[in-house]
């Protein structure tokens, strides 16, 4: 998948889940994607590249690290809780569900309970492939 079709995937994966918001507090640059105002992912060009940028449990965005050579620290964020993906291989329409619903869940798990839009710890977990 290329970049901007990444970006399209992800983006339209982001849309399906509850409460989840488009919005562009940085410009046109830049689409934020939050949940309850509380962003969960984030898209961009890096000099020319278009990236997706998303949370992730600290263990696990090592793990990718490891795995995927188009997974690197956040851009611009917290390097240890977020994320950049990039197109590539291995980089395929299951792991950017996997990964936006991974970060979704866990902004929300943070939410107080009346905030949570689902529970975070039994949404998207049915359909979720064994890595």
């Amino acid at each position: 998948m290329n970049g901007s079709t990444l970006q399209t995937f992800a983006a339209a994966c982001a849309e399906e889940l509850p409460g989840a918001q488009l919005e562009h507090p940085f410009g046109p640059d830049w689409e934020v994607y939050k949940v309850r105002g509380k962003v969960f992912m984030l898209m961009t060009d890096v000099p020319g590249r278009p990236v997706v940028i998303l949370k992730a449990d600290p263990g696990e965005a090592h793990a990718l690290r490891e795995q995927y050579s188009h997974i690197t620290p956040g851009y611009h964020m917290n390097k240890k809780h977020w994320i950049t993906l990039e197109s590539g291989e291995g980089v395929d329409k299951e792991l950017v569900r996997e990964l936006v619903t991974d970060s979704y869940r866990l902004v929300v798990a943070h939410l107080s309970k009346a905030e949570q839009p689902v529970d975070p710890h039994t949404y998207g977990t049915s359909t979720r492939a064994a890595r």
